[in-house]
């Protein structure tokens, strides 16, 4: 099916034009448009993210090079870098974050069964975090940070069960992370973990209403009494205390009036006792601080798409430029999640990416690509392990 064609017009082939379209139409987004339409704007940006080029004038410079090929890569014309910048700055970046959610809602199903290190309980699991871009305040007036300088945040609730985002929310870099809370319709039975930065007593009786869990990290100036002690714990396995405990400060009492449990745990790796809270009381308290420490997945993806998509440079400097950049990159990584899935890779979502991002020009199909890096990586690790042995 895939004989002759080159690696980006097959992987063009997972991605649902039709769908792209009914955003395109909802926002009237082609609009005396001729031949630069959105769905070229969106297969260039791709293009760019998937070859991790650093610029708009890059990914243009090197559609050029290649003009022969285009149509054959399912890209209709090359366009030059005002042409592409206009377009960014111009046609609404809800397009984008709109398919970039059906995205999420077509992937996420995809790994609903993927397993979660030393968590065995059935409830969808989410990591709710931010990462932060450092910007010029010149350059980008209407995104300020903290200390006199411009940013960005990305806040993003990643489903650990296949590290797929599920909600993405673009900020100025002002904006606090707890307010996201308010942004999020909590799940019923669904567990949401997070750090002490989302300690908002408000938010969090909001979701303990919804029949939604969370777990913190709790501040250390929290006053509580405590109302019940479970001596029945394993000091062996790291913990040190599983209490039921109440609020005392005035404020929060009141935003939060319901019983908590506070689970605490030596961490003897970093040397340091943490400290939980949580809404939760059917799970076990050994489970409570592994569902905690599998939020680092949600650090590891933020380091992932910064290390492997163009996030960090951005191609345009107005709020609805910088939106259709960052949705872009989003949508690319969960295109690379739905080939990974689609051809039963065991690669990860990293080694494909870098995989396709070199091999956008080959004719060679996707599955044999990636079986065949699998079947040279297979043999390096035996020869490394023959070459140990003897």
């Amino acid at each position: 099916m895939n004989s002759g064609k080159y690696v980006f017009a097959q992987l063009l082939q997972f991605v649902n034009h039709y769908e792209f379209d009914k955003f395109v139409k909802q926002y009237n987004g082609d609009y005396r448009t001729r031949d630069f339409n959105c769905w070229n704007q969106f297969i260039q940006l791709f293009f760019g993210q998937l070859t991790a080029r650093n610029s708009l004038r890059d990914i243009c410079t090197c559609l050029k090079a290649h003009r022969n090929k285009l149509y054959h890569l399912g890209i209709k014309q090359y366009v030059n870098q005002s042409t592409l910048s206009r377009a960014n700055e111009n046609r609404d970046s809800r397009i984008f974050a709109d398919f970039g959610n059906y995205l999420i809602r077509e992937v996420r199903p995809l790994y609903a069964d993927s397993s979660i290190p030393d968590v065995h309980i059935k409830n969808e699991v989410f990591a709710l975090d931010s990462t932060t871009v450092s910007l010029s305040l010149k350059l980008f007036s209407w995104a300020p940070g903290k200390y006199s300088r411009g940013a960005i945040k990305i806040h993003t609730l990643l489903d650990l069960r296949g590290s797929i985002p599920s909600y993405i929310l673009i900020t100025d870099g002002k904006y606090h992370d707890s307010n996201v809370l308010d942004a999020i319709t909590p799940e019923v039975n669904a567990i949401y973990v997070m750090d002490k930065a989302y300690i908002d007593f408000k938010a969090l009786c909001r979701m303990n209403e919804s029949e939604a869990f969370f777990i913190s990290r709790a501040k250390t100036t929290m006053d509580f009494s405590v109302t019940e002690v479970n001596y029945n714990i394993d000091e062996t396995t790291g913990l040190r205390s599983d209490k039921i405990i109440i609020l005392n400060g005035y404020k929060s009492k009141k935003l939060y009036p319901e019983p908590l449990r506070l689970v605490e745990f030596y961490d003897d790796e970093k040397d340091t006792l943490l400290t939980f809270i949580t809404n939760n009381t059917s799970a076990s308290a050994l489970e409570i601080a592994h569902l905690y420490r599998n939020r680092w997945q949600i650090e590891i993806f933020f380091k992932w798409i910064k290390q492997n998509l163009t996030i960090k440079k951005l191609w345009g400097h107005s709020e609805n430029a910088v939106n259709i950049h960052i949705w872009v990159a989003i949508c690319t990584y969960l295109i690379v999640a739905k080939v990974k899935h689609s051809l039963k890779s065991d690669l990860s979502i990293y080694e494909i990416m870098q995989i396709l991002g070199i091999s956008v020009f080959d004719k060679t199909p996707i599955k044999e690509l990636l079986t065949e890096y699998q079947i040279n990586q297979d043999v390096k690790e035996q020869l490394n392990l023959f070459s140990e042995n003897f």
